[in-house]
């Protein structure tokens, strides 16, 4: 009787602890995130012929360009933040490996700008909005200096980067009339001299090092000026010149994009656009209350729009900038030390996150139980609209993910590419934070739609930012009618760029009669009135049969599977099939190899086993059954390549998108050879 007791008093005790920590939790139970918007309703159509739709955060209907009267440039911007952080830290850098970040103040920022900018001019550059201004530099604190310095003289940015290639980089310097270049490093600076004889207007290199003593000896022989940053600094400081501030109709920058076929083509890109785009991301994340406390992990290039928007918003709101030590292999060393809120990201590197988590998870049954059913407990959060890293199942199962980003994070944006709605569903419930992402182009100044905060539905871009309409445009030859709710994605507002520098012909290839942008991707209205990417109408071609193939789409299904990390679908109009090059995932292959095939080697050796191609092109194609493939979407060969693509090796955009051009050049000898024996 007494052990009777005793089981009854500690269930009283038990049942008391549950029922405190019930009410407990009831009581201090986590509340949904605010959402600016109603997300079963977050765009309407606009009364008219175009069936175009806009934000449902657009009043009337009608489109917001800028917040403030004087905030309509990227001057004022910087300005605004300035005053907002109250001169505070703004710009940090890691003076070497082993010292940690030193910051730099906005006042100090735009003071060195402005000695920048006078230097220039004393050089010859003339203070007026058709003087363009190269620059050839990783991110840095220089970098924005530089367009700070031009802004203040109306000047404009013409970014370089070294996988344009030489004949494009030659190729942009005479087209945009350049003189002065801006550079980093020594290397730069002898690849503009190697060049020299093709570049007659170049008279002046600027370099953020010390010059080195060979290239100032070729210089000197070519009739080329070489100075140090700090010395046209200097030489600004003693010849100042009034501010000639640029006008939100300017440009800002002519970027130049990377293509995956033929030479680049310049985007003029303008302060009001960039400004309404800002503006636009702002209204869709009230609540986020970006500030001067928080701080930004500077990596993607600059010399792209989709780092320079999200840049330019944590300038206008006060935030700072930490830029990374410029080696990639180094960056999650620089997360840690900076501890950054704000990550701005690509697909990529989000599903190699996902890669090695799930790797080490499926490394043990009890891992794989116990993370599978914090997943799901997260997942339900996410479907009330609840944001989070402080829960149990967040300490229990995601602590370390959080803590390899800084354990700071509160915002994650993702573009450049599409993001398979797993992951994206994955990357929220890991790091218990904001994780949204875009869609748009360099030619509507990086984005156009964005997801909104809380809701939890992945496979979609959101709706209109509140500085564009979207349209769809019919595309008889795929099928897609804007009848249908499907067709070409056309975006119309003043974020949408002037056209291509000196290039009218394409430029009326991009922009219609109306103003209207036309992407070349195809789209698709959901209920809730968010946008779905489902198609390509670029980078189309048929079969031999007479099929329409959408590469793209189908390489984005084949690397869900979990041997792959990189696809490449090729095929031809004279061919019947489709065959491919597949990269298999450095982490997870040789394990499965091991286990499941009882193969051991190297990459390069697995990678050459006919037993491995194998299990690769059965996995893919069973992964490809799943998304709903068509038989003649499916590759019927593939090549195993144990490298990845990348920026280094040409083949990738410095945004990260497969040139196609490259790739088929690389591998022809490849793909001849499988379809030779296909036939």
């Amino acid at each position: 009787m007494d052990d009777y007791l005793k089981l009854l008093g500690a269930g009283a005790v038990t049942l008391g602890a549950v029922t405190t920590a019930t009410a407990m939790y009831y009581l201090n139970r986590p509340k949904p995130i605010e959402q600016p918007v109603d997300i079963h309703h977050q765009s309407l159509e606009v009364p008219g012929k175009d069936r175009a739709r806009v934000s449902c955060l657009c009043k009337n209907g009608k489109l917001v360009e800028y917040l403030e009267e004087d905030v309509r440039t990227l001057r004022e911007a910087f300005q605004r933040g300035s005053r907002v952080s109250k001169n505070g830290p703004c710009l940090g850098w890691k003076p070497t490996p082993s010292t940690p970040y030193q910051w730099m103040s906005y006042s100090e920022a735009l003071s060195r700008a402005g000695d920048l900018g006078c230097g220039l001019i004393k050089k010859g550059q003339q203070p007026v909005n058709s003087t363009h201004i190269g620059i050839y530099s990783q991110n840095r604190p220089e970098y924005v200096i530089t367009e700070q310095g031009c802004y203040m003289f109306s000047m404009v940015l013409v970014p370089l980067y070294d996988t344009l290639g030489r004949e494009a980089c030659k190729f942009i310097l005479n087209q945009a009339e350049i003189s002065i270049v801006i550079c980093d490093n020594n290397t730069k600076v002898q690849n503009l001299l190697n060049d020299k004889t093709a570049l007659p207007l170049l008279h002046t290199l600027v370099v953020m090092e010390e010059p080195s003593q060979e290239n100032l000896v070729k210089a000197m022989e070519l009739k080329v000026t070489i100075m140090t940053f700090k010395q046209l600094e200097e030489l600004g400081s003693q010849n100042p010149h009034e501010p000639v501030p640029a006008k939100p109709d300017d440009n800002c920058m002519v970027c130049y994009t990377s293509g995956t076929t033929g030479l680049p083509k310049g985007a003029m890109l303008t302060h009001a656009g960039l400004i309404s785009i800002v503006v636009g991301c702002y209204l869709q994340v009230p609540f986020m209350n970006i500030g001067p406390d928080d701080i930004m992990i500077s990596y993607l290039p600059l010399a792209h729009s989709y780092e320079r928007l999200i840049e330019v918003y944590v300038y206008m709101f006060g935030g700072r900038i930490g830029f990374f030590q410029g080696d990639v292999r180094k960056l999650m060393d620089d997360i840690k030390e900076l501890k950054p809120t704000l990550f701005p990201t690509v697909p990529r590197l989000l599903n190699r996150v996902y890669d090695k988590v799930m790797a080490q998870v499926n490394s043990s049954p009890i891992k794989k139980y116990i993370f599978n059913l914090a997943l799901r407990k997260k997942e339900e959060e996410l479907q009330r609209g609840i944001v989070r890293n402080d829960g149990f199942w967040d300490k229990l199962a995601f602590r370390k993910v959080a803590e390899s980003l800084g354990g700071r994070i509160r915002l994650i944006s993702t573009g450049s590419a599409p993001l398979s709605p797993s992951v994206l569903t994955f990357i929220r419930c890991v790091t218990g934070c904001v994780v949204l992402e875009g869609y748009g182009q360099t030619e509507c100044h990086a984005i156009a739609t964005l997801q909104v905060p809380g809701d939890h539905v992945a496979g979609n871009v959101g709706p209109p930012l509140t500085c564009n309409y979207i349209k769809l445009a019919d595309v008889p030859d795929m099928n897609y009618f804007a009848a249908d709710q499907k067709g070409e994605i056309c975006i119309k507002g003043p974020n949408v760029f002037k056209g291509y520098l000196k290039d009218p012909k394409k430029t009326r290839e991009a922009l219609d009669d109306d103003g209207w942008l036309h992407t070349g991707d195809i789209g698709t209205w959901l209920p809730n009135g968010t946008l779905k990417i489902i198609d390509r109408k670029k980078h189309i071609f048929k079969l031999a049969q007479g099929e329409y193939i959408a590469p793209e789409k189908i390489e984005n299904i084949y690397i869900r599977s979990q041997l792959v990390c990189q696809m490449y679908v090729h095929g031809d109009s004279l061919k019947a099939c489709l065959i491919g090059v597949a990269v298999p995932d450095a982490d997870t292959f040789p394990k499965f190899a091991k286990k499941s095939l009882g193969i051991m080697g190297t990459l390069e050796s697995l990678a050459a086993n006919p037993a491995c191609k194998k299990a690769i092109l059965e996995d893919i194609t069973e992964v490809g059954k799943k998304a709903g493939l068509q038989s003649f979407e499916q590759v019927k060969d593939i090549y195993i390549y144990p490298e990845q693509f990348s920026v280094a090796n040409g083949l990738l955009t410095p945004t990260l998108k497969s040139k196609r051009l490259e790739l088929k050049k690389f591998f022809n000898t490849q793909i001849e050879d499988m379809y030779s024996r296909l036939t």
